[in-house]
């Protein structure tokens, strides 16, 4: 491969990432995705095809199998053990804060998780318009369709996630103070100091994918919400000298559970809006975290802690 060519794929993996990854809300099928998106374009280049825009072509190419791997998935995500929530991404708030800020709520769990709720084509469609600010007519060659059909999807993706749209705290310090303290009192078990930080219809969300023990359904309320976070909390400090690392996940506040040898248990996002904590999302299956950092044996330490009790 020419350096050229090299470099000119390195510009657009970013971007094609970022469009597979909020379609597919999984880390590796979208790694797969722009792997195949950035193969076609280096032999249509190879082949001496004329190529206006690279850009636009890896993104036709990436959001084309993004769709035709959803219509395959969904089969998959309905026999999906317990609740489904996206593999998570730990995010730097310092890089180029102002985009940062710009993306980040399109990046949050809440919202990938609402996407769900659309057709491949919508999501695609809104995504393309409403986020990276590509026009209707360069949509409309993307999915395939007519400019006044793209018009329509994304009217109907819009109406239908403008209903249910997640709020976030808009003050970055603020949230990041709320932040510091939910885990702080997590980690000391201060339940009432936990509590005060809840909303009163705080709703809380697991995802263990059936290979390790989680929530099998959403949580709802201050008070269940707050008892369940401290039954983790001292499960998990008590008998696996667990640490809480904060950090930003999908461009909103969590933190990494780490175990006594650094292992990776857990990475928690919060949805924090009108100086509360609206939402905490809780990712425990191995396999959503490998990509983050090594992961702990979450079974041998529950193992381990009954023993010792």
């Amino acid at each position: 491969m020419s350096a050229p060519h090299a470099q000119l794929l390195a510009d657009l993996r970013p971007a094609a990432f970022a469009i597979a990854y909020r379609m597919l809300g999984s880390v590796a099928e979208a790694e797969d995705v722009v792997q195949e998106a950035l193969l076609r374009v280096h032999r249509a280049l190879e082949e001496g095809q004329r190529i206006d825009s690279p850009r636009a072509y890896a993104a036709t190419v990436a959001t084309r199998l993004a769709i035709d791997h959803l219509r395959s998935a969904r089969v998959r995500r309905e026999t999906y053990v317990g609740e489904w929530l996206p593999e998570p991404i730990v995010t730097d708030p310092r890089s180029d804060p102002a985009r940062q800020a710009e993306m980040a709520d399109s990046l949050s769990l809440a919202f990938l998780v609402l996407l769900e709720s659309l057709s491949p084509e919508q999501r695609a469609v809104l995504l393309l318009r409403d986020v990276f600010d590509y026009g209707y007519e360069e949509i409309a060659a993307i999915v395939g369709t007519s400019q006044a059909n793209a018009r329509q999807l994304a009217a109907r993706a819009r109406r239908h996630v403008d209903e249910r749209r997640p709020r976030f705290e808009a003050s970055r310090g603020q949230r990041d103070e709320l932040a510091r303290r939910f885990f702080a009192a997590a980690q000391e078990g201060d339940v009432g100091a936990l509590e005060a930080l809840l909303a009163q219809d705080v709703v809380l969300h697991g995802d263990g994918g059936g290979k390790v023990p989680a929530l099998a359904r959403s949580l709802h309320g201050r008070d269940r919400v707050a008892r369940t976070l401290m039954a983790w909390a001292r499960q998990g400090f008590k008998l696996a000298g667990a640490t809480f690392r904060q950090v930003e996940v999908n461009g909103q506040p969590g933190a990494l559970l780490l175990d006594g040898d650094g292992g990776l248990i857990s990475v928690m996002a919060l949805d924090i809006a009108d100086g509360q904590i609206q939402g905490v999302r809780s990712i425990v299956n191995p396999d959503k975290l490998r990509h983050v950092g090594p992961v702990g044996d979450m079974r041998a330490l529950l193992k381990r802690g009954r023993h010792s009790t």
